[in-house]
């Protein structure tokens, strides 16, 4: 006789419990209902406080609110990192908290696929959506559906930091945790409701990505740096007293009117007041490369930037950098290489020229050897130059100017890029390239090349403060030796001195003191003297010259003719009327031989010796 087992359950079992079974078992699970909620009133989640501090920037939030007004409005405040975007961001969320309190105010954070989906997860308990616990929820879509209904009231949705398109449309979006079917595969752009009761505020450092979100040029608002009068006015807020107003005036230009940069100054110096001040940081700031360096990584906190965000201004710029690197590397080169240039007028056509290599391709990437760069592979240098500079202007790092082909950059953008390039050991490279592309392009100082030299002169002054090694040493003394000229021809003496002077140091240091590059940088010097009435010093290096320069090429050779009537002028200003007179001579003789008797040199050192003769004979 068989017997059938006993299966007991005592009141703490839970779950299945089997003894024996000779069959199958049939096993159902019914998870408790979600009981209704109570429907909130509306509430805004804003997750930073409103900014006693905050500056209005004329009518940037008026035209907000304009655009937010409309049915379905989309917006975008589009600018550089740390221009301000986000303060505005929150002061206008605020000020519709404080004036509408029946509309509701989301915040989310969009600068990461799952910082997206907890801000969609905290609008789903915010407004207490059914079914959002479930396993299988799809967040993403349950917050689309409750913000497309117009009976649950007006909304306005701040995506904060929108910089990175591949979170708005990678297709990988919707395999997340809150897709729920992990086979769909939707972009998170198509969850954003174009709904009659809601509006979307976008901050964002992407130009490309704030169209494709609003859909309207019209809809996006640039956000660049402060007037200065508001820039003085943060100052003042953030330091608490006021300062001097023209110290004042000029740390606020020397920062760019960034934002960010000035509260950042004014958080340095109230933490280390009294013994800092607007006038030390000022100066401080003014030292060097290096100072203003430092200062602007000083990191002082900020309650109003996202939990983890930098509050350095060079930091806070590094992640565009790093950001482009990763999605266009020959655009970072591009950016690499334009900041070591004047930032002003920066020629176009200089930077074309420098990203090609002999093959006419695209040069590699410098950042990363490893870096596969086949966004230019059909070989069409120009095409791939046009989408460097498009992502560029679109990250808002640097922008055109009325001639079309020449660019622009801000002061510290340069110096944080410098900066960023020092951590991979490449500053030297671009530097090297930056010489090499400018000493190739700067013409000699002849007449019918000075519009050309006056375009590319302020960058030649730049070049003044680098210090190349190697082959390209020799292209920096080259490129200040046409400089000095130029400079000479101008009028410019102490930049023309200088570069002059450099020159001459360099090229006697390669070549020795008696090579012809040498003898020509010694012999600019010289002129550049007599310009300026320092007769006595020019003298000595003049007969320098003459001697080397008669053994070196001859005495009949034109840069030895040259000497000698540089020479012959030095005499007559000192007042040695005789020894000019008779080396007045001696260069009109040569120069009838070389030249001829009409020759416009030799008339005009035959004419100098007709008068220095009577001079002396009364």
């Amino acid at each position: 006789m068989s017997r059938t087992p006993v299966v007991s359950f005592e009141a703490q079992d839970q779950g299945i419990q089997v003894g024996q079974n000779y069959g199958s078992i049939k096993t159902e699970f019914h998870l408790p209902v979600e009981r209704p909620e109570t429907p909130p009133q509306p509430c805004a989640n804003i997750p930073f406080s409103r900014d006693p501090d905050f500056v209005d920037r004329g009518d940037i939030l008026d035209q907000i609110d304009q655009r937010c007004s409309e049915p379905a409005g989309r917006v975008a405040l589009v600018g550089l990192g740390g221009v301000g975007k986000s303060q505005l961001a929150i002061e206008y969320a605020h000020r519709i908290a404080a004036g509408q309190p029946d509309k509701w105010v989301f915040w989310v954070h969009a600068g990461t696929k799952a910082r997206v989906e907890e801000g969609f997860r905290m609008i789903a308990d915010a407004v207490k959506l059914a079914g959002r616990n479930q396993p299988k929820a799809d967040i993403s879509r349950l917050v689309y559906s409750w913000l497309s209904n117009e009976r649950n009231g007006e909304w306005i949705l701040v995506l904060d930091s929108a910089d990175d398109g591949d979170v708005f449309y990678n297709v990988d979006h919707a395999s997340s945790a809150t897709s729920g079917d992990t086979g769909e595969r939707r972009p998170f752009a198509t969850y954003l409701p174009q709904s009659r009761n809601g509006s979307i505020l976008i901050t964002t450092r992407n130009k490309d990505l704030a169209f494709r979100l609003t859909g309207r040029r019209q809809n996006m608002i640039d956000v660049g740096p402060m007037a200065q009068a508001d820039a003085l006015s943060l100052l003042e807020k953030k330091l608490g007293t006021p300062a001097n107003p023209d110290v004042a005036a000029d740390l606020v230009e020397a920062l760019d009117l960034v934002p960010l940069a000035i509260s950042q100054a004014a958080a340095y110096i109230q933490a280390r007041a009294p013994r800092t001040s607007v006038e030390k940081y000022l100066a401080d700031f003014r030292k060097n490369e290096g100072r203003r360096a430092r200062l602007l990584r000083y990191d002082g906190g900020e309650l109003r930037r996202e939990g983890g965000a930098s509050n350095a201004i060079l930091m806070t710029w590094r992640m565009s950098f790093e950001h482009i690197q990763s999605k266009r590397p020959s655009a970072a080169d591009l950016l690499s290489l334009m900041s070591f240039f004047d930032p002003q007028g920066i020629p176009g056509w200089v930077l074309r020229d420098g990203m090609s290599d002999d093959s006419g391709g695209t040069t590699n990437n410098l950042l990363d050897d490893n870096t596969d760069t086949d966004d230019n592979s059909d070989g069409d240098v120009d095409d791939g130059f046009e989408d460097d500079v498009a992502m560029l202007r679109d990250y808002c790092l640097i922008a055109t100017t009325g001639t079309g082909d020449e660019f622009e950059m801000h002061g510290l953008v340069q110096l944080s890029t410098k900066k960023w390039l020092e951590e991979f050991a490449r500053r030297e490279t671009f530097e090297q390239r930056f010489i090499e592309r400018l000493g190739a392009s700067f013409p000699t100082p002849e007449y019918e090349n000075w519009a050309m030299c006056q375009g590319l002169f302020a960058h030649v002054q730049v070049a003044l403060d680098y210090r190349p090694s190697g082959e390209t040493a020799a292209t920096w003394a080259d490129l200040l030796q046409n400089g000095g000229q130029y400079a000479w021809l101008q009028g410019q003496y102490r930049v023309a001195q200088q570069m002059a002077g450099k020159a001459r140091e360099v090229n006697q240091r390669i070549f020795g003191r008696e090579d012809v590059a040498t003898l020509a940088s010694v012999s600019l010097f010289a002129a550049i003297l007599m310009a300026q009435g320092k007769w006595s010093e020019a003298e000595k290096l003049q007969v320098q010259v003459i001697e080397a320069r008669k053994t070196k090429l001859g005495a009949d050779h034109p840069d030895t003719l040259t000497s000698m009537n540089n020479l012959a002028y030095a005499w007559k200003a000192q007042g040695r009327d005789v020894d000019a007179l008779v080396l007045m001579e001696d260069y009109a003789q040569a120069r009838r031989r070389v030249l001829g008797e009409a020759h416009p040199q030799t008339l005009q050192s035959l004419a100098a010796v007709v008068d220095w003769k009577s001079e002396i004979t009364g």
